[in-house]
């Protein structure tokens, strides 16, 4: 009994030793780490001519293939084992002249506002579109007051982002119905156009674009659709309580294109012991085209090479084959999503891991993830290694858009998430520029990817283990 109590001790004793040394080295690695990023980081030099020299890069235009050379180039530079070009045809869609507006409250009294196209919309007559306004929440709304009040006029779409929700992604969800299938519902009671209040929680002067869709309405009845601001969604719904006959005008000559051949960038660092599964990492490269695209997404994609090379500067070998995806057209299609996981179904890559940064490059404060009770307790065992850094959020959830193809009930999906308060502040607009994003917030942001990253690489994921035994 004796020597079963003194065995049990020593084994006690030796597993505690093996944890504080497991745990030393990751403490070590990751301080390594956020060492490296915040004092020779790459990200944000990467970003500035992203931004700056490129600038937007809605997929389809010379400035999309530009980012996908740029990036490319600056991934060989790395020195990692494989860079390639993956092929995918995307959507190219033209925003023209600028757009431009008003109100007209009686016959030469008007107001200029400030609007965008929606991506992918029809243009309105060359000589613009002007009819009467009819204010609505939600498609209830529509349905309420009938094709005999809505036929021939404008739907103006005033669902505003509920200010109280804390996570603001939600507060977009809520309506960003309003923007995406607006005009496919608007048409069905013989509306001429729309006009959508702008996705943004601020009050300001700079409209929002975004995607939308026509569903399978005919062509011959698709509707010109648009975003106003902030505030002159306020000044047109007051104006219409005052004056319901008021007209609207707007005018954009937008145009939808044949598809066009692009690229998802990706490079890779060769697993060590398992070469032949994959973590994968990355943004979108692709961007609306009213501003640079820094925050949606530049700051993903340079936030996602770093993380290999971060690992390469501190000198990690992975035992995984970790790669980084740029993917193209997020943003108004998919499709480069949805070609890379096709492409990896159809050669059989084992993919164990992805995560994806597209939520700004604001200050990180941590992670969602969509995986199972298993995984998530074993991710949550390491939240002590980021309380350093005051990374705190380890949440089951979503992802990330371009990575969710990838799902296949084994894999472990995560999203890096930044502080959202300001994010749709500048989400598809105008003002998302270089300007706004902070060096060191944006680099806080690829170190903590990175030890994510390590972590999963050195450990592993659950099923993984569990096919190994098998």
């Amino acid at each position: 009994m004796k020597n079963t109590f003194v065995l049990l001790t020593l084994l006690t004793f030796t597993c505690t030793a093996i944890g504080q040394k497991v745990n030393k080295e990751d403490s070590t690695q990751l301080r390594n780490l956020y060492d490296v990023a915040l004092l020779n980081g790459q990200s944000y030099d990467w970003l500035a001519y992203l931004s700056n020299e490129i600038g937007g890069r809605l997929s389809g235009t010379v400035q999309a293939d530009r980012a996908v050379r740029y990036t490319e180039t600056e991934l060989n530079k790395l020195g990692l084992d494989n860079v390639w070009l993956q092929p995918v045809m995307v959507p190219k869609w033209t925003r023209g002249f600028k757009e431009y507006a008003y109100i007209e409250t009686a016959p030469g009294r008007s107001s200029v506002v400030n609007i965008c196209a929606l991506g992918g919309s029809e243009p309105t007559p060359p000589t613009g579109l002007k009819a009467q306004v009819i204010e609505v929440q939600n498609f209830e709304d529509l349905e309420r007051y009938g094709r005999e009040k809505i036929e021939g006029k404008i739907v103006f779409y005033n669902r505003p982002m509920q200010a109280n929700l804390i996570q603001t992604f939600e507060a977009y969800g809520g309506c960003v119905d309003q923007r995406y299938a607006g005009a496919m519902e608007a048409a069905k009671y013989g509306a001429v156009g729309i006009v959508v209040r702008s996705m943004n929680l601020r009050q300001d002067d700079f409209p929002h674009t975004g995607a939308m869709s026509y569903g399978d309405t005919p062509a011959a009845l698709r509707i010109p659709a648009c975003a106003i601001s902030t505030n002159d969604a306020d000044y047109l719904s007051s104006a219409l309580t005052l004056k319901p006959d008021l007209l609207f005008y707007f005018k954009q000559s937008c145009k939808t294109h044949e598809d066009v051949e692009s690229f998802n960038v990706i490079g890779e660092i060769k697993g060590s012991v398992y070469p032949d599964k994959y973590i994968i990492v990355g943004g979108h490269l692709d961007s609306w085209d009213l501003g640079d695209g820094s925050h949606d997404d530049g700051a993903g994609c340079v936030q996602s090479m770093e993380v290999l090379r971060l690992l390469k500067e501190t000198n990690y070998k992975p035992k995984h084959s970790i790669r980084v995806v740029l993917f193209m057209n997020e943003e108004n299609g998919l499709r480069g999503g949805n070609k890379y996981a096709a492409q990896a179904k159809l050669k059989k890559e084992k993919h164990i891991f992805a995560l994806e940064s597209d939520a700004g490059g604001f200050t990180p404060r941590g992670f969602s993830f969509d995986t199972d009770d298993a995984n998530f307790k074993q991710i949550e065992s390491w939240k002590p290694l980021f309380k350093p850094y005051l990374i705190h959020y380890f949440e089951q959830g979503g992802s990330g858009a371009d990575i969710g193809p990838l799902k296949d009930g084994t894999i472990v999906l995560a999203g890096l998430r930044p502080d959202s308060q300001r994010y749709f502040d500048y989400h598809h607009a105008a003002n998302d520029t270089f300007d706004a994003v902070n060096k060191r917030e944006l680099e806080l942001g690829g170190a903590t990817m990175a030890s994510l990253v390590y972590l999963i690489d050195k450990y592993g994921i659950k099923n993984e283990t569990t096919e190994a035994k098998n």
